[in-house]
């Protein structure tokens, strides 16, 4: 796709950080950088997605300019080539994140590291907007490093033709290895023997995993690039993030960024 990389910004320093992952991506993919902010609605009001003509005055104005503006520095510090463009609506930040995905080849969501339900927060918001948008969702989980391996996981589900591709794009945009992460050696071979051919020189490293998964998934995370696991769609924007290798929990405990692929709907 070349669709832009759309990036939540809301002024925390989770959301700058993603905001750099962003133009990195934007940057390698040639594409536009689209900073998005969400202002929530006063009751009654106006409907989510419409722009805020009168967003509640100039404090409020000044507060989004100041958030918008300092994300649009950490961008042209890391990609000074890249086209930004920004957006501003009313509605939750989900809400408007699923309205500007759908023309987008990638989105970017910052993760705040919590316990209990606000720590899971981040993996249900990124279900949805792959649900919404059917783009791939990057979560900045963790530090983000520029050198180490791409790893992906495999599973049985539809949305794996997707995550490999994906994976597989990753890796040689970042002219790095990719790690397959599977409990099945002969059939992941097969599943990737035409990848393999269209990327000659990616070096595939497969690793069989006994145990917990999710648990693996995370150890890997150490010193990766990317992780990237698949999920499946079902239809009318439902999302499944497959638990045959616990995305879930990647989600929560990766200190690496996870990128989750929506496979076709159901």
């Amino acid at each position: 796709m070349t669709g832009p990389v759309v990036v939540g910004v809301d002024g925390s320093a989770s959301s700058l950080a993603a905001v750099e992952i962003a133009a990195r991506e934007a940057d390698r993919r040639g594409v536009e950088l689209r900073l998005a902010h969400a202002l929530g609605p006063e009751p009654g009001e106006v409907a989510p997605g419409v722009p805020p003509w009168d967003p509640g005055g100039a404090e409020q104005r000044d507060r989004v300019n100041g958030a918008l503006g300092d994300a649009e520095w950490r961008a042209r510090r890391v990609a000074p080539r890249v086209t930004i463009t920004r957006g501003v609506l009313i509605g939750a930040p989900e809400t408007v994140l699923g309205l500007e995905v759908r023309s987008a080849s990638l989105a970017v969501l910052g993760s705040r590291r919590r316990s209990g339900l606000n720590g899971l927060l981040h993996v249900s918001v990124a279900g949805r907007l792959s649900a919404d948008g059917g783009c791939p969702v990057l979560v900045v989980c963790g530090r983000p490093a520029l050198t180490g391996s791409v790893v992906l996981a495999y599973d049985t589900s539809p949305a794996f033709r997707k995550a490999a591709e994906f994976a597989f794009a990753a890796a040689a945009e970042r002219g790095t290895d990719l790690v397959v992460l599977s409990r099945r050696g002969t059939r992941t071979a097969r599943a990737l023997t035409d990848l393999r051919e269209k990327y000659p020189d990616i070096v595939v490293r497969p690793h069989r995993v006994r145990g917990q998964a999710g648990r693996r998934l995370a150890e890997v995370s150490f010193g990766a690039q990317l992780i990237v696991v698949g999920a499946g769609r079902r239809g009318h924007g439902a999302v499944r993030v497959p638990r045959r290798f616990a995305g879930r929990k990647v989600l929560r405990y990766a200190h690496c960024p996870v990128v989750v692929v929506p496979g076709e709907k159901a």
